[in-house]
């Protein structure tokens, strides 16, 4: 695989998405959590405060829906800014690059009922106005969401069309004047919708234009249900909304007739990447009480963060978010470069910003699945490691067990998002956009030949974790190879084929994200480094080993529902040799990771 470093009158281009599949990165390429600015870090540190000294002591009136809390907490929020990051300046937001953006979503992410009423008003509620409200909508409405005056919703899922986007029901007529929409339908579980002042709301004009409406509360024939009752997210709002014919102003609708879904998918692509940066948040929160609990609980004369099985749930989290920090903040920095490389003209785009945010749809995609599976990793160990007291709600730890589970179905379930995976790369593939085919044939010739050997570059820090990372890339091939040329055009059709697929995917983006992330700490000099940069060298060595066992099993998946008698066999023998590696000492690695974080006392490199 060969290194790519362009740049760009002295900059480098940001890598096109999907290309971690192909090409390999310099650390110098990437950015990562330790190149924040100052003032983003200013930034951070005043979310985390707002959340633990705020939004945290005030978690029982939030779960018990006391009335105006939630406003309460984000008008506070607003106060300091953080409702306006997303929202141009002249329209009296921030205007803030995206890794900010991320950064308070991440850090602001103590208690989920808020993180989740949060992330609607400033992600899916607002970017539809930003990116495609005229000139009047956006005069109208975005100065008031930056102070949180007015809250936002999002309404596009139905009772019979969730994943299915496109086969919603709601229905909106043109009045023969050509003044109003009459719209008639309903939406369900829609987050702020006992609380928001205006809603996004997709509807089909004449039963087939799939298009967008902004519908403020206020208007006559919107209705809001009951509060839902939920397994988790108890204190953010949740309602249904119906719509008997609510007469819309036709100047309320949202960018063009028919064209809805592109406000849809392109909002959600946002949704994915925030919350992912949310569950980063979460599992931190959740991780720190873990390692707070073990170091003070004490069983047979010590404590119990002394013990080893608890020591490796505590490494395998803490692995988990060191790896998707990484991503996350390498996602948003590539998604700032591309911005950072428009046109002046480009840059007051909606639609040029939009077409950059399009470009890492994949990696949106991966950070919902890895980070909402992470979360609920984490938040299943805390609750082992407070044994009973995880289990009752006295303690926080049940909260967060049961809040977790929503972040596998909203924004797109993780099945949805697998299959985006998969299908994404493959169509680009295929229209010749990512040169993926080519190497699946460059492939399958080196394996024909007999194999080499090659000594490990060992002068290259973290060598033999980059050995694993090429051959992860080379068994994605193989069993891509495979599924394509047996299902050809119906690979879309056979889902669990994409969704195995999308695991290697998913593990060739976390392992080079986290091998990038380390060596840039190191340096890239493996003498006297420094404790950050030697656990995050341990933590990548740990999950470089995790990730070739995953991709190992999956493709063998994929290869038994490609092929089959001999090519099979010589298939398997191909995966066996990619797979044939020294093993490291991962209980050892492990200990050592959890003894740096409990002497630490919480999740901080």
């Amino acid at each position: 695989m060969s290194s790519v470093a362009e740049s760009m009158n002295g900059s480098v281009v940001a890598a096109a998405g999907g290309s971690f599949l192909l090409e390999n990165r310099l650390p110098e390429e990437v950015f990562t959590l330790e190149d924040l600015s100052h003032e983003q870090q200013q930034i951070a540190e005043t979310a985390a405060r707002f959340a633990h000294e705020q939004v945290l002591p005030a978690v029982a009136q939030i779960e018990a829906k006391q009335p105006g809390i939630m406003r309460e907490l984000m008008r506070q929020a607003a106060d300091l800014g953080f409702a306006a990051v997303d929202i141009p300046e002249e329209y009296g937001g921030l205007g803030l690059d995206k890794t900010t953006s991320a950064l308070v979503a991440d850090r602001i992410s103590a208690v989920s009922s808020f993180s989740v009423a949060f992330g609607a008003q400033t992600c899916i509620g607002s970017l539809p106005i930003i990116w495609y409200g005229t000139e009047a909508q956006k005069q109208r409405y975005l100065p008031r969401l930056a102070t949180m005056e007015e809250a936002a919703g999002y309404a596009l899922s139905e009772a019979s069309s969730g994943s299915d986007a496109m086969n919603i029901r709601a229905r909106a007529e043109l009045t023969a004047d050509g003044a109003s929409y009459i719209l008639n339908g309903e939406k369900m579980w829609i987050t702020n919708g006992g609380i928001a002042d205006v809603f996004t709301v997709f509807a089909k004009v004449g039963g087939e234009k799939f298009s967008a409406f902004l519908v403020e509360r206020s208007t006559p024939g919107l209705s809001v249900g009951k509060e839902e009752h939920k397994l988790g997210i108890r204190g953010s709002s949740t309602c249904a909304l119906v719509f008997s014919d609510c007469c819309i102003p036709a100047g309320n609708l949202l960018g063009e007739e028919g064209k809805g879904h592109h406000i849809a998918f392109n909002i959600l692509n946002m949704g994915r990447l925030k919350l992912g940066a949310a569950c980063i948040g979460g599992g931190r929160v959740a991780l720190d009480l873990g390692i707070r609990y073990a170091s003070e609980r004490k069983a047979f004369g010590k404590s119990i963060a002394e013990f080893g099985l608890i020591q490796r749930k505590i490494a395998a989290c803490a692995t988990r978010l060191f790896v998707m920090e990484s991503m996350t903040y390498r996602t948003v920095g590539m998604m700032d470069r591309s911005l950072a490389a428009l046109v002046e003209d480009e840059a007051h785009s909606a639609k040029a910003t939009q077409k950059c945010i399009e470009e890492y749809a994949v990696e949106c995609s991966i950070l919902k699945v890895f980070g909402s599976e992470m979360m609920d990793q984490i938040a299943d160990e805390l609750v082992q490691i407070m044994g009973g007291y995880g289990y009752v709600e006295d303690y926080p730890a049940e909260r967060i067990y049961r809040d977790a589970r929503i972040n596998r179905i909203f924004e797109g379930t993780n099945e949805i998002n697998r299959l985006i995976i998969t299908g994404w790369l493959m169509k680009r593939a295929t229209s010749g956009q990512l040169p993926l085919l080519a190497a699946m044939r460059k492939l399958a010739d080196e394996v024909t030949q007999p194999p080499t050997f090659s000594e490990e570059d060992e002068t290259h820090l973290l060598a033999h974790e980059g050995t694993i990372l090429d051959r992860l890339r080379k068994i994605f091939l193989l069993a891509a190879g495979a599924a394509s040329q047996r299902f050809m055009a119906a690979l879309q059709e056979e889902q669990e084929v994409m969704a195995d697929l999308a695991d290697c995917i998913t593990a060739i983006f976390a392992l080079e994200s986290a091998l990038l992330r380390a060596r840039k700490l190191a340096g890239n000099q493996a003498s006297a480094p420094s404790s950050a940069a030697t656990v995050a060298a341990t933590m990548t060595s740990v999950f470089a080993e995790e990730a070739l066992a995953m991709v190992e099993q999956a493709a063998r998946k994929v290869l038994a529902a490609s092929v089959e008698g001999d090519t099979l066999v010589v298939q398997l023998a191909v995966l066996r040799r990619f797979v044939r590696v020294t093993p490291i000492d991962a209980i050892g690695l492990n200990r050592l990771i959890a003894k740096h974080f409990i002497g630490v006392g919480k999740y901080r490199l």
